[in-house]
């Protein structure tokens, strides 16, 4: 039976972040994607123009829909840009758990656009981070829910260890916006990793966040393991950034359907 997995996600209207991103990714891994909607957003390769809130009730009730029908190996969150939003989807996910849950705490678009209301920060921290496999934050989202400055490589192991005392059982803090290599830290609380990898010279790539939290959702839905699904998400997003493409008049998109099974050089 194929392996099924869930995104809860906005929108993006010009298909290079977001649900569309997530659900492209999961098709690379041939997973079979579901999705649930939580934001639209009027959107191209430039910026964020409009959001326009989904209801929490139809929030829910797509949430049943998914969970009543489908066996879900591993889900993520992205863009849930309400705490009355984030509240629905931790009760929905507390009372049927996936085996997996990547969450991706988005707070700003690329383009500097805020996705999550700033009340909700709070209620993410309290609420759904304790439900988290694994947490992904960037260096932004770190400082916003640790409350503490990360700048330096050093920082990304302090910022993961507060994280892990918020209550999710892994965290991998991306530090791609550090100087010098690409180090991302991989912390689950009895081994930490440093993933480092030379940086690609190239303008900034729109949906990179996403599409790694939706890769490594993905490899977990296939049964890899914590590590071997972070190594394999790093690799897709790496290959994925080198063939990006401008499709627009702003930043260039990820290439997300390589020809190869992205699983095929993990052990």
């Amino acid at each position: 039976m194929i392996p099924v997995a869930l995104t809860i996600a906005g929108s993006d209207s010009g298909g290079g972040a977001g649900i569309q991103a997530d659900l492209k990714t999961f098709t690379a891994f041939d997973v079979y994607g579901a999705s649930v909607v939580t934001a639209l957003t009027a959107q191209n390769t430039r910026g964020v123009r409009g959001i326009a809130a989904v209801e929490p009730a139809f929030v829910a009730a797509q949430l049943d829909a998914v969970l009543d029908d489908l066996d879900v190996g591993a889900a993520k969150t992205g863009m849930l840009l309400s705490a009355a939003v984030i509240d629905v989807v931790v009760d929905r996910l507390a009372a049927r758990p996936p085996r997996h849950l990547i969450v991706d705490p988005v707070l700003v678009a690329t383009s500097g656009a805020p996705l999550l209301e700033p009340a909700a920060i709070a209620r993410l921290r309290e609420r759904l981070v304790p439900l988290a496999t694994l947490l992904t934050p960037n260096l932004r989202e770190a400082e916003a829910l640790t409350g503490r400055p990360v700048t330096g490589p050093a920082d990304l192991r302090t910022a993961a260890r507060a994280l892990l005392d918020l209550g999710a059982r892994a965290v991998l803090v991306k530090g791609g916006h550090l100087e010098g290599d690409a180090l991302d830290l991989l912390d689950d609380g009895q081994n930490v990793r440093e993933l480092s990898a030379p940086r690609i010279a190239r303008p900034d790539v729109h949906g990179t966040g996403c599409t790694l939290s939706a890769a490594i959702t993905a490899a977990l839905a296939r049964g890899l393991d914590l590590d071997a699904a972070v190594l394999a998400a790093k690799r897709y997003v790496t290959r994925a950034i080198e063939s990006a493409s401008p499709v627009g008049r702003g930043a260039p998109v990820l290439h997300h359907l390589p020809r190869e099974d992205p699983l095929r050089r993990v052990p």
